[in-house]
């Protein structure tokens, strides 16, 4: 089971804590496996392997632009998050997954299913999107992708248009995508995205037919948990809010034990009683 949650709008720092509690939930056996969907304000983030060089714009351009900057710990270089931006955060335990041999899923295996529900919700939309080889993440303009297959050579023209890092504690996976959709492309002048030059970015709406007939980001994620659900065998169950998830997930208060209501016995009975215990004259 996959519990999904569209959270719209939240904080970069608020996101963090959100995917700690939901880990803490899954890793207690409390929550099922979480896919956390959201966007977040504009915010540059640096992942454990992250070349500071590859930010471009000066801390005061950030600072005058509203940009925040995070060093965390997920894999991979710098990566922008932003308005019109489809964020995914799945916290799920490697443990309760299986590859198509029956063995557990590894973080490798699992992030190339990520990237198929990614491929796929650009198929949704007309779009041709792959995998390019050794560079993980999904790119528009190559042909479209078997299930599940090896990295597609380098191929010219093609843009990313979804970014992946994760990080894996204890059999438990956060961080995530980043699914550009309506997102401001510009705003990734301000670094190297994930480290990589000489390939452009894109977005949803740059590449479909009729930009201005995209739904709006809750529809774009609620299609994409669906597609989790097909890529990973899960169900998946919509959570409408933080709140509902804590609830589900609380343990069941132990119920009181009934108290027993006092016998109160009817005066005729007590007046029957004190009758038959009088001695008997003969």
């Amino acid at each position: 089971m996959i519990q999904s949650l569209y959270l719209g709008r939240v904080d970069y720092a608020e996101g963090l804590r959100l995917q700690a509690e939901a880990a803490a939930l899954v890793a207690a056996g409390r929550a099922q496996n979480v896919l956390l969907l959201l966007e977040h304000p504009p915010v540059l983030t640096l992942g454990r392997n992250a070349n500071r060089a590859n930010i471009l714009a000066s801390q005061d351009l950030l600072r005058r632009r509203g940009v925040a900057v995070h060093e965390i710990n997920r894999g991979g270089d710098v990566t922008y998050h932003g308005p019109g931006q489809l964020v995914g955060y799945p916290i799920f335990d490697l443990r309760t997954l299986r590859a198509a041999s029956g063995s557990r899923l590894g973080p490798v295996d699992f992030v190339r299913r990520m990237e198929e529900a990614l491929i796929r919700l650009c198929g949704a939309y007309g779009v041709s999107a792959g995998r390019i080889c050794k560079l993980t993440g999904v790119w528009c303009h190559l042909s479209p992708s078997p299930e599940f297959p090896s990295h597609q050579p380098p191929s010219a023209g093609a843009r990313k248009i979804a970014a992946i890092g994760i990080h894996v504690a204890r059999g438990i996976t956060s961080h995530g995508f980043a699914f550009n959709v309506t997102t401001d492309l510009r705003d990734f002048d301000l670094i190297v995205p994930c480290g990589i030059r000489d390939h452009a970015v894109t977005s949803l709406e740059r590449e479909v037919a009729q930009p201005a007939e995209l739904p709006g980001l809750e529809t774009i994620a609620r299609q994409t948990a669906r597609f989790f659900g097909q890529v990973f065998g899960e169900q998946v169950q919509t959570v409408e809010s933080v709140q509902a998830l804590r609830a589900q997930a609380a343990p069941a208060q132990p119920q009181s034990a009934a108290e027993d209501t006092p016998l109160v016995v009817p005066v005729e009975l007590e007046r029957l009683r004190g009758a038959a215990e009088r001695p008997v004259k003969a």
